[in-house]
């Protein structure tokens, strides 16, 4: 019989209930959570079905009573938290991005692998079937050499000034809000569907929203009531990217949070000699495919699909998969792994998450300076593709 793993969720907000239930779902026990006072961390037990409430975060991570800990806090406690749930010889699932600025994740890659424990990043949208079955064209050599990689991620939750949440504050979430917060994924996605590296790029970040009305404890996505006091915003509301990758590729991607009516739209799309592949998250049944003589929709249908996306097709073709399903499949894998497994090919590991961040410092420092910005390949560890 496999282990029972005994997990904690530091941080309660709507992405820590998701991690909750991807790990009940696993087979783990959920033994405890934290959130930003001890009142609160009641309220989150109580909802989220734990065993108990940890007072504090730094409790949770250290307690000899959890395997493997979750963390679902806001941005500038991802460092500190894993670092000493490493140290204390824990299992890791950190939400993005891994920590504030490059050091910091720098420093999490180096101790993951000191501490010999599973360290995953919840870049979830690879667990697609759809996006595994782009990527294995473009392995195979279906589509040609990629020639463009272009796309979007469009929120629409932050579009007003009433509009607020803690990620706004650069203190709380790093120096990076849109991109760092949405376009990670879309590079995620980009560098993995392709396995091209972003090379060189060149970015724009807009600041439209340059005042907010604070809001405290503010839901993510929840609109704003206009009730607190004004406050300069210090991060970006949007992006626009040019890039070049190690493989020969140009690309681009619009990134944003602030286009009304788009909710999640992050689109990609590879343009290979003989084939283009286009993946819309918020349609994920189909995988659109053109080619000189006409386009088609690929349905997600194990029949015709490769190995890798089959795997990840559990439903028949017609019954949808979604978003918390490819949040179900990450996490199996990752306990997976912390019960002894090796890493499945595809799985994002913390190299993934400093690999982000290696590409969100060059567009602050592209935007800051105005001009193109070298991305270095990931150093330190390998990043899986």
């Amino acid at each position: 019989m496999a282990h029972v793993l005994r997990v904690g969720i530091a941080g309660a907000g709507f992405i820590g209930a998701v991690h909750a239930r991807s790990a009940r779902l696993a087979g783990a026990r959920i033994v405890g959570v934290s959130a930003s006072s001890p009142s609160r961390s009641e309220e989150a037990a109580r909802a989220l079905g734990a065993e108990r409430a940890f007072a504090t975060s730094e409790e949770l991570v250290e307690s000899p009573d959890v395997d493997v800990v979750h963390i679902c806090t806001p941005n500038h406690l991802h460092l500190p938290l894993a670092e000493a749930a490493l140290a204390a010889g824990k299992h890791v699932v950190c939400e993005k991005p891994l920590a504030t600025d490059l050091a910091g994740a720098r420093t999490l890659v180096d101790a993951a692998a000191a501490a010999g424990t599973a360290a995953a990043v919840p870049f979830v949208y690879r667990y697609y079937a759809t996006v595994r079955e782009a990527r294995e064209r473009v392995r195979s050599g279906a589509t040609g050499p990629v020639r463009l990689v272009h796309g979007t991620y469009l929120q629409d939750w932050l579009t007003d000034a009433e509009d607020d949440n803690w990620r706004v504050d650069s203190v709380l979430g790093g120096a990076s809000r849109a991109f760092a917060d949405i376009g990670s994924h879309w590079c995620d996605l980009a560098e993995f569907v392709t396995g091209q590296r972003i090379a060189r790029l060149s970015a724009r970040t807009l600041t439209a929203v340059p005042e907010r009305v604070q809001a405290e404890h503010a839901a993510a996505f929840a609109r704003g009531n206009g009730a607190g006091e004004k406050r300069t915003v210090d991060t970006e509301d949007a992006a626009i990217v040019q890039f070049e990758t190690d493989g020969g590729a140009v690309g681009s991607t619009v990134i944003s949070q602030i286009s009304p009516g788009r909710k999640n739209r992050l689109w990609l799309e590879v343009d290979g000699a003989k084939e283009a592949l286009a993946f819309s998250q918020e349609e994920p049944e189909t995988l659109w495919s053109g080619t000189r003589s006409g386009a088609t929709l690929v349905p997600r249908d194990i029949a015709g699909m490769s190995a890798d996306a089959s795997r990840l097709s559990f439903l028949p073709a017609g019954h949808p998969q979604g978003y918390v399903d490819c949040f179900d499949l990450f996490v199996a894998e990752a306990h997976a792994v912390a019960r002894g497994e090796e890493p499945p090919d595809g799985m994002p590991l913390f190299a993934d998450g400093m690999r982000s961040a290696q590409i969100v410092e060059a567009v602050l420092e592209s935007a800051r300076e105005q001009r193109w910005v070298d991305v270095p390949a990931a150093a330190g560890a390998e990043v899986s593709s």
